[in-house]
């Protein structure tokens, strides 16, 4: 990890080690270099447990084992919407069995809409979508929900499938106030990432300051989406906490106080003091 003028490392806030990073992607090649530190890291800065998401059946095949010494990371597995012409039966068949024999797996996802990239027609998204929360419901699953420029879209799915006051965790949120109360209203979770750290973010601030303390989460979605201080570099799990740091700021909560309730939150949403974990 390099190193900036005037960029804090992620162990100087201290944080007590009972957080939760709903939200990675360790398994990425990006990380093949240094998996192992960056594992430690986040220990070192207050992590208890990393949430791996894998990108389909193959992935998770392909990347469970890169985590066995590793029982702080637990799974979450699903058909991203750039890849919903994958959901054939035959995978949905795959992920069943998957879940049924790894108790590491803790919810379905990431699943959804995304019609930002517009990778994939939109009704073969919206049909793998419903497969996959057919499948949740079936194995009592708790789903993760991507959707990018599809807010509309997703809610009406959710909604028509019964999904109202079922653990769903909106990934990623970066919506205004408005959407996250219609998130909200269903019952639903939602985790925060990297760019509400960003000064300029002012619709997701002030949509933050009006969540109920009982229905967020933070996350990475690292590789991707950097929080301040270290924007522009790659993202890994030990940065959650400036993400949390900035949650605390605008509900005007202490970190400390933050820190726990977001991590109660999840383990209770991922159901992590069950199991292996």
């Amino acid at each position: 990890m390099g190193k900036k003028k005037n960029r804090r490392e992620p162990q100087t806030l201290e944080l007590a080690p009972i957080g939760v990073e709903t939200h990675a992607h360790l398994d990425l090649d990006d990380f093949d270099e240094d998996r192992e530190e960056i594992l430690a890291r986040a220990g070192e800065c207050g992590i208890a447990s990393i949430g791996n998401v894998f990108l389909g059946p193959e992935a998770f095949e392909a990347g469970r084992r890169l985590f066995d010494g590793h029982p702080e990371v637990f799974f979450i597995l699903g058909v991203h919407p750039n890849d919903a012409h994958q959901c054939s039966n035959g995978a949905l068949d795959r992920m069943r069995e998957q879940f049924k024999t790894e108790p590491r797996l803790k919810a379905l996802g990431e699943i959804g809409l995304d019609f930002y990239w517009d990778k994939v027609d939109h009704d073969v998204q919206r049909k793998a979508f419903r497969k996959q929360l057919h499948l949740a419901r079936e194995l009592d699953l708790p789903v993760v929900i991507h959707s990018r420029d599809a807010h509309d879209d997703t809610m009406a799915i959710l909604e028509e499938e019964g999904f109202k006051d079922y653990p769903v965790l909106w990934h990623c949120f970066g919506g205004n106030a408005e959407e996250a109360k219609a998130i909200l209203a269903n019952g639903w979770f939602i985790s925060l990432p990297g760019p509400v750290t960003f000064k300029a973010n002012h619709d997701l601030h002030a949509a933050v300051s009006q969540l109920p303390l009982d229905r967020m989460m933070v996350e990475t979605d690292c590789p991707y989406l950097t929080p301040e201080p270290w924007r522009g570099k790659r993202n890994e799990p030990a940065y959650v906490v400036f993400t949390a740091e900035k949650v605390a700021l605008l509900k005007g909560i202490r970190l400390t106080d933050i820190w726990r309730m977001l991590a109660e939150n999840a383990r209770r949403f991922f159901r992590l003091d069950e199991g292996c974990l």
